[in-house]
């Protein structure tokens, strides 16, 4: 251990001595500076997630110690507990030495007013409390909590009390699926339905070998939960191409599912991308060429459930169906698609065609977001026009109209500075012929460039049925950080920033997709890095009084 560090643990177990004091001081000192921060992250279950919160504070160094002998945290009226064990304060120092900290205080009697006593002697200079929140093994996942307020109590000194700089409500996450998890490496791209029974069906990427794109060893895994997502049965793997022709399971990846829910019929369907033959060591989007057998280009596959996720159907390939044989490519969302109020079934999709135009990496291609949609509850298949160039991952809703707007990243639309200028919106009203750009595109939903989720719901706001527009993505320019669901009142318009929440600050790979859990429920499983989160929000969260809970 260096000198400087032997210096810094004595002044650290000077200060824990000095914690456990419990001595009156006749001289009151004067506590000043104090600034309440907190992360704006979920919380883990079964473990003590730490340092959700600091407090720092300065003790005047004209006057002498000071004892503090209480901390009351103030929550909001409609905060819920459900999910808490504990919560804790530990003092780390004037010097704050995190991983050495002295606990202040415990307690389990959490709520409005959440009280945590101790003593602990704090003389002159600048001083850290830090917070650390337990969570139950399973908790409620309604639990949330959002603190209006720290309040310092002193044998010898006035009350302090302290805001934090800004609004969070902290929620548990569930780790839907967890990196290593089944002998797979990698979870990603998450889809996410609800069926008419209320159960969950989640579907997303086994990618068993490593996080790499197809070409690779994965398949389409998925989950179902009957209990609004508070536990979920076992994986189970409901898309894979096994060793057609005699090739190995590498060269037999399909990936990047997309699921909707036909609530007239009640079937679930999933679509994915399968392609077999090409080099492992190529990635599908450059390796697919035009054509439309396996060995030349991407295949199209469907699979179905008929009674509410239990078991599935064997592959079904729609490529020849709606493949254009010049394309170099053809795949869906990924993501959700929707059921029409006609009974319509739409998929969001895109393709990849020899336009004569540069594309960014200097080739001679452009990709268009377009949709994949049957009049006849899944017994043919028709494809739309391209509705922007250049755009990829898009997802589908049916405005108030009837119309179909598409909401699409948009991988040409990047600055000098590497930023981007926002989602990509259209609009048809003939499935796909023809598409209008929509006043909003590439100006209201900033991106990182990015898959985005938006789902469509009629609420009662105000009194009157309505319909609300959720979006949620990474809200950054820049990075795949601060994962936000949004709300949209007037059809995709505006989404103003009381609508909004963010649900984790960090940076993951960043696609989500959201579902109704129930007429007052968001669900969003989103990833993060390697894993599937989940996670729900009350739609009040958003829209406040304007719903009823």
């Amino acid at each position: 251990m260096t000198t400087l560090n032997t210096l810094l643990l004595f002044l650290l177990l000077l200060t824990s001595q000095q914690c456990k004091k419990d001595g009156a001081m006749l001289n009151a000192a004067s506590v000043n500076s104090a600034e309440l921060k907190q992360t704006h992250l979920p919380l883990n279950a079964g473990v003590e997630n730490t340092g959700i919160m600091e407090l720092q504070f300065n003790v005047n160094p004209e006057k002498k110690s000071v004892i503090l002998n209480q901390i009351e945290i103030s929550f909001s009226d409609d905060s819920r507990f459900s999910g808490v064990e504990s919560i804790s304060a530990k003092y780390s120092g004037a010097i704050n030495i995190p991983e050495t900290s002295v606990l202040f205080g415990t307690t389990k009697n959490t709520g409005q007013k959440t009280k945590i006593s101790g003593t602990c002697e704090l003389g002159a200079g600048i001083h850290f409390l830090k917070f650390d929140i337990g969570m139950n093994v399973n908790p409620d996942l309604l639990t949330r909590f959002q603190v209006e307020k720290v309040k310092l109590s002193f044998k010898n000194h006035d009350v302090i009390e302290v805001a934090p700089a800004g609004k969070f409500i902290f929620r548990p996450k569930l780790v839907l699926r967890t990196a290593g998890q089944d002998k797979t490496d990698t979870y990603r791209i998450p889809g996410l339905v609800t069926t008419s029974k209320g159960t969950l069906i989640a579907v997303y990427d086994n990618r068993y070998n490593n996080s790499k794109d197809l070409q690779e060893d994965i398949d389409i895994g998925m989950s179902r939960s009957t209990d609004g997502g508070q536990t979920w049965q076992p994986m189970k793997v409901i898309m894979d191409m096994g060793e057609y022709s005699g090739r190995s399971q590498r060269l037999n990846g399909i990936g990047d599912p997309c699921v909707l829910y036909d609530h007239k019929t009640k079937t679930i369907w999933v679509a994915a991308l399968w392609m077999s033959g090409s080099a492992p060591d190529k990635m599908l989007w450059w390796a697919s060429k035009p054509g439309m057998k396996p060995e030349e280009t991407g295949q199209f596959i469907l699979t179905k459930s008929t009674d509410d996720g239990l078991t599935w159907s064997q592959p079904i390939n729609i490529t020849s169906q709606i493949k254009n044989p010049e394309w170099q490519l053809l795949l869906q969302g990924p993501g959700s698609g929707i059921t029409m109020t006609d009974g319509t079934l739409v998929f969001p999709a895109q393709f990849k065609a020899d336009m004569g135009i540069k594309a960014l990496d200097g080739g001679q291609y452009t990709c268009h977001s377009t949709i994949v949609y049957s009049k006849d509850q899944g017994n043919t298949w028709q494809i739309g026009t391209g509705a922007k160039s250049n755009t990829t991952e898009a997802q589908v809703v049916e405005l108030a109209d009837g119309s179909l707007m598409l909401n699409m990243r948009d991988d040409r639309n990047r600055t000098d500075k590497g930023e981007t200028n926002g989602r990509a919106v259209a609009v048809t009203t003939d499935l796909g012929k023809t598409w209008t750009v929509h006043k909003s595109s590439n100006s209201a939903l900033q991106e990182p460039n990015c898959m985005a989720s938006i789902i469509s719901v009629n609420l009662e706001i105000n009194g009157k049925m309505q319909q609300v527009l959720f979006f949620s993505n990474p809200d950054s320019k820049t990075e795949r950080s601060h994962m936000t669901i949004k709300a949209s009142l007037d059809g995709g318009l505006t989404w103003p920033k009381t609508y909004q929440v963010e649900l984790n600050s960090e940076a993951g790979y960043g696609y989500s997709c959201m579902s109704m859990v129930d007429d007052k429920t968001i669900g969003i499983l989103y990833e993060g890095v390697k894993e599937l989160y989940f996670q729900k929000i009350p739609v009040s969260d958003l829209l406040g009084n304007l719903v009823k809970n």
